[in-house]
C-alpha cells in the first residue's frame, strides 16, 4: 500500500482503532463530539465510549486505509465479525487535531 498523508487526528483514529486502545480511542475525540454509524448517533464521551468499545475494540476491527481525500478516509475493515473486510467511508470532522465528527457508512 502507498503511503496515505493523514491529518493527525485521522492518523490517531486508524492508530489507536488498530492498537485496540480504549483511552487512546476516547482521546482523538473532542469535547461534544458525535458519531454516526449503523443508523444511530452517539454523542458525548461515555456514548463514544460504548461505540468504540462495541464496534471497535471487543471484534478486534484493524483498520486497512485504502484512499483519503478531503475529509474521506475509505479503508477496509477486518476483525471478529462474519462477511469481513468490509469497507467503509469514515467522514471526519476535526477541529484542534481532535475528532468533532465521524460518519461511518459502507462502501
Amino acid at each position: 500500500m502507498d503511503y496515505l498523508d493523514l491529518p493527525k487526528a485521522v492518523e490517531d483514529f486508524v492508530a489507536a482503532t488498530n492498537a485496540h486502545d480504549a483511552d487512546a480511542l476516547a482521546a482523538v475525540f473532542g469535547d461534544g463530539a458525535a458519531v454516526r454509524d449503523d443508523g444511530k448517533t452517539y454523542t458525548g464521551e461515555a456514548e463514544i465510549r460504548e461505540w468504540t468499545q462495541g464496534h471497535l475494540i471487543d471484534p478486534k476491527i484493524v483498520i486497512t486505509p485504502t484512499s483519503f481525500a478531503g475529509d474521506r478516509l475509505v479503508a477496509s475493515a477486518n476483525g471478529e465479525f462474519p462477511g469481513g473486510p468490509l469497507s467503509f467511508a469514515f467522514v471526519f470532522g476535526i477541529k484542534d487535531d481532535r475528532v468533532t465528527d465521524l460518519a461511518i457508512d459502507p462502501v
